[in-house]
C-alpha cells in the first residue's frame, strides 16, 4: 500500500449522469365551470396524461375566485394556459381542441411528424 501523494488534492470519480426529462409546469385560467372551460380542462389533462405522465403540474386557476393572479400573468382571455417551465414561457388561449397545435407549442411533437 502507498501513501497518497498530498500535494495534490483528492480526486472525485465523475458520475455518469443520466439525462432527466423536463419537469412541466403549467397553469390553465378559466371562468368558472362553463362548458368551455371544461372541455380546455379536459384537453389539457388528456395531454398531460398521454404526453407527460409523472413530469408535470397543472394548476386550474378560476379567475372568478382568484382575479389578482389573472391581472399578475396580464390574463386578457379564458381559458389561457401558460408553459412556465420549461423556459421560455408560453401562453395558449382558447380550448385547447387543437391537439397539435398544443403539441407543438409545448414542444412535445415536431413539426411535419
Amino acid at each position: 500500500m502507498t501513501a497518497r501523494d498530498k500535494s495534490r488534492p483528492a480526486t472525485k470519480t465523475p458520475r455518469a449522469r443520466t439525462p432527466r426529462p423536463w419537469k412541466y409546469v403549467l397553469r390553465l385560467y378559466v371562468t368558472g365551470m362553463t362548458p368551455r372551460s371544461r372541455f380546455a380542462i379536459e384537453n389539457i389533462k388528456g395531454i398531460c396524461e398521454e404526453y407527460l405522465e409523472g413530469r408535470y403540474d397543472l394548476e386550474i386557476i378560476d379567475i372568478y375566485k382568484r382575479p389578482y393572479l389573472a391581472k399578475d400573468e396580464q390574463i386578457i382571455a379564458a381559458p389561457t394556459l401558460i408553459r412556465k417551465v420549461p423556459k421560455p414561457l408560453r401562453k395558449f388561449i382558447g380550448d385547447l381542441s387543437d391537439r397539435e397545435r398544443v403539441l407543438l407549442g409545448l414542444d412535445l411533437k415536431i413539426s411535419g411528424k
